[in-house]
């Protein structure tokens, strides 16, 4: 059962390219499993979250990232009576156009394509769903339903709006997409925020007493340790994280519903037209707000993390410079694409490479050990 403001199927503004009807299946169950099953979504295993895909196995990758987004963002829609499948396909695909070494990865490709308009992983996303996937005899990408395609594009530069269309509608207009939309943003900032502690922690760069300084982490762990009187540190740290996890999930479901009952939106264009919804109350966006500080300086500003990052951005940069300078160095079929789209073929090729295919291609042109 929906509520009256969630996506409704029957409502949706379809997709780009006709098709037969789904059924059973629902038409975003079938959005979900063909992100599923897209080589971008495989490609996720090998790329990094935090921490460069091959210096860990326990680390967090962008596959296991999405798939912890998705059952936070399934979980809040449930609990908000919206669309949990739209939710699900929305958050299964919002790193689809990550590149390989994370946002240092995206930095130093947009830093190589700021004459042709830079490089946005959100853009990239909906630009693999929407044309580089390469499955169906009868269109290119994905053909999926533009509530999907929308909620995958959750912000982009102006100068890019006229010609997405009617996907980047909301932002010419000063919109808000759907609650679905709103809640696999916020599940994915939720799902980071509490893991890269856990992935912190593990790794050594952060430590329990350094955390007790973040006051959620701080009084969370107090909690269980007087419970659980000598809980050994493995157990202890689950425990506190997945109680954080549960209070911020728990007070953003709150807050929504005040939200959502004050506006009283009847359909989906109420919501569009309402501010944002999906919140954290404002005691919760403080104590996010110190944890997220926490996080970027004491991990993401780490001089491991740093050095890993500059090493990564390295790669990237001297790929794609070999590359524009002799367009032979590229498989066959990159090499067609950059004769048809020039550099920007060479920015769909780079990103969508994986961390240790990145380093192998680099190896390969460069003959020098590997960067990591």
């Amino acid at each position: 059962m929906l509520a009256p403001y969630a996506v409704h199927e029957a409502a949706s503004r379809g997709r780009r390219h006709p098709e037969p009807s789904a059924a059973p299946r629902s038409e975003f169950q079938r959005d979900r499993d063909r992100i599923v099953h897209s080589s971008a979504f495989r490609r996720l295993e090998y790329k990094t979250q935090v921490f460069v895909n091959h210096v860990g196995d326990h680390f967090r990758t962008r596959l296991t990232h999405s798939l912890e987004v998705a059952q936070i963002g399934r979980s809040i829609a449930q609990m908000l009576e919206v669309n949990d499948v739209l939710v699900e396909a929305i958050t299964l695909a919002h790193d689809l156009g990550h590149t390989p070494f994370g946002h240092a990865g995206q930095e130093a490709l947009d830093e190589c394509m700021k004459e042709e308009g830079g490089f946005e992983h959100n853009l990239q996303s909906l630009r693999i769903v929407d044309e580089l996937e390469e499955k169906y005899a009868e269109f290119d990408g994905l053909n999926l339903m533009f509530e999907t395609r929308e909620g995958i594009l959750k912000h982009c530069r102006p100068e890019h709006w006229a010609r997405l269309g009617d996907v980047a509608e909301r932002f010419r207009r000063d919109l808000r997409p759907s609650l679905e939309a709103q809640i696999a943003n916020l599940a994915d900032e939720l799902a980071y925020n509490n893991h890269d502690i856990d992935d912190g922690l593990r790794s050594g760069l952060l430590t329990l007493d350094s955390l007790e300084s973040v006051p959620i982490f701080a009084r969370t762990r107090a909690e269980v340790q007087a419970r659980y009187p000598g809980l050994e540190r493995k157990r202890l740290i689950h425990e506190t994280i997945r109680r954080m996890i549960s209070l911020m999930v728990l007070d953003l479901v709150e807050e929504s519903r005040r939200r959502i009952a004050e506006a009283d939106p009847a359909c989906v264009e109420d919501v569009r037209r309402a501010p944002s919804l999906v919140q954290h109350s404002s005691t919760m966006r403080e104590e996010v707000a110190l944890l997220k500080r926490f996080l970027f300086l004491q991990l993401y500003r780490h001089p491991r993390v740093v050095d890993m990052n500059r090493r990564a951005q390295r790669i990237i940069r001297e790929l794609f410079a070999a590359y524009a300078a002799d367009p032979s160095l590229l498989p066959e079929a990159h090499r067609r694409r950059f004769a048809e789209k020039g550099r920007r073929a060479l920015a769909d090729y780079i990103a969508g490479m994986t961390d240790r295919y990145a380093v192998r291609e680099h190896r390969r042109l460069f003959g020098l050990e590997e960067a990591f």
